[in-house]
């Protein structure tokens, strides 16, 4: 069997190629000038033959491998077929056909780093250069296509300030109702504690004070005591019994020099618990003083008189 080549050559199919043309019409020429053409679809035939070579060009720009200069030429041709488009779209308008222009389907692209992106101004229809496919790396273009890195400019005063309201300092917090609702119960709680100790702490300090108005306090045992001296000789009695191990200290001392020596006094000394009933007296007119009034201090000293209470 002969091959295709062969086939082709024979004088039998040259001669049917030969007829075909013949019949065939001359190849008509699309017309420089749109606003030559009178007939609608003739307008829209020539607007498809654009399409088509535009699609061609484009698909072949995309090798990188055909040089600068092919590049260049070629991205140069597509942008005048792109012009020559917007020419015979106008003129399908004004032959009364569809306005092309309007289109809502928008094109898509992919950028030098891979993203799908929007074609900016796929119809070609405004004023500009565009580069396609491998044109757009080509030295000096690339840099028009690159985004300058962005610059964070710092807030001025005026700008921080400008978004802070009063939700930001909290005073929107109670307007929803739910933070009251979630506070209600420990609020509750803690007022109720702080009212009892408040009640407790009274109740103490009335018994103290009964027991300072009648000279007892010092000598004053069982629970009523002890409430007293919670609230009255509260730190107190840690001092005087310091205060008393150093006079113990002292009178040691003071009996290691004077060994062997006979010690006459010529004024009646205190003995330990006379000390130590002056000590807790002393403290105990401190306390009176900081936490009771001078009217207090005043009536005490009065009842204390006509009681004849020793101080």
């Amino acid at each position: 069997m002969a091959r295709n080549e062969e086939k082709a050559q024979s004088m039998l199919n040259r001669f049917i190629t030969m007829k075909q043309e013949e019949k065939r019409k001359p190849r008509e020429r699309r017309p420089y000038l749109a606003s030559e053409c009178r007939d609608l679809a003739d307008a829209e035939r020539w607007r498809s033959e654009i399409l088509r070579e535009i699609g061609a060009k484009v698909a072949e720009i995309q090798n990188e491998g055909l040089g600068e200069h092919r590049l260049r030429d070629l991205n140069d041709e597509i942008n005048k077929l792109l012009r020559e488009r917007g020419h015979w779209e106008r003129r399908i308008v004004e032959l009364g056909g569809r306005d092309y222009s309007r289109s809502s389907n928008a094109p898509l692209m992919t950028d030098l780093d891979g993203n799908i992106v929007a074609v900016p101004n796929p119809s070609g229809r405004g004023p500009g250069y565009r580069y396609f496919g491998a044109a757009r790396k080509l030295p000096g273009v690339r840099e028009l296509f690159d985004k300058p890195p962005e610059t964070r400019k710092r807030r001025t005063r005026y700008e921080i300030h400008k978004r802070i309201n009063a939700g930001y300092y909290g005073y929107y917090d109670d307007e929803d109702g739910v933070l009251e609702r979630l506070e209600a119960p420990a609020e509750k709680r803690m007022r109720e504690e702080v009212v009892t100790e408040w009640h407790r702490v009274e109740r103490v300090r009335r018994e103290a004070m009964k027991g300072v108005m009648s000279g007892e306090v010092a000598a004053a045992g069982g629970r009523g005591g002890e409430a007293a001296r919670e609230v009255l000789f509260e730190g107190v009695e840690e001092e005087v019994e310091e205060e008393r191990k150093r006079e113990e200290e002292k009178r040691e001392r003071e009996k290691g020099e004077d060994a062997g020596r006979e010690f006459v006094a010529h004024v009646p000394l205190p003995d330990e618990k006379e000390i130590e009933r002056m000590v807790l007296e002393r403290k105990k007119k401190e306390l009176l003083s900081k936490y009771a009034s001078d009217t207090l201090l005043v009536e005490q000293e009065e009842a204390k008189e006509m009681l004849n209470v020793r101080r």
